[in-house]
């Protein structure tokens, strides 16, 4: 198991950044596809991006592309989301998944970062 804590949330105005980190302990996530997920009030949880291994890259959400990078450092097991231009919408809990590259489920969560954008 990997044991992921996310942190880097918190309160921004609408078009400001913020950079969400996932620090991960218990083993290497050398061999993980990381991804990040988010769940707004009221609302399922989307999936947002992911990064392999080897670091291909996908964004699920055509809104947050050329906005959101997401990034990873093996050498220190973690994983980044860098957001710009932030949007009230984007107000959510952010949560990190990690998944072995060999399997489509993510069995590793974090608890969650809020992320609050404001008007």
């Amino acid at each position: 198991q990997v044991q992921l804590v996310e942190s880097g949330g918190g309160l921004v105005q609408a078009g400001g950044s913020l950079r969400l980190s996932c620090a991960a302990s218990g083993r290497t996530i050398s061999f993980y596809t990381m991804g990040w997920f988010r769940q707004a009030p009221g609302k399922e949880r989307e999936f947002v991006a992911a990064i392999t291994w080897s670091g291909g890259i996908t964004y699920n959400l055509d809104s947050v592309k050329g906005r959101f990078t997401i990034s990873r450092d093996n050498a220190k097991n973690t994983v980044y989301l860098r957001m710009n231009s932030l949007k009230p919408e984007e107000t959510a809990i952010y949560y990190c998944a990690a998944r072995p590259e060999w399997t489509p489920t993510y069995d590793n969560w974090g608890q969650g970062t809020q992320v609050t954008v404001s008007s």
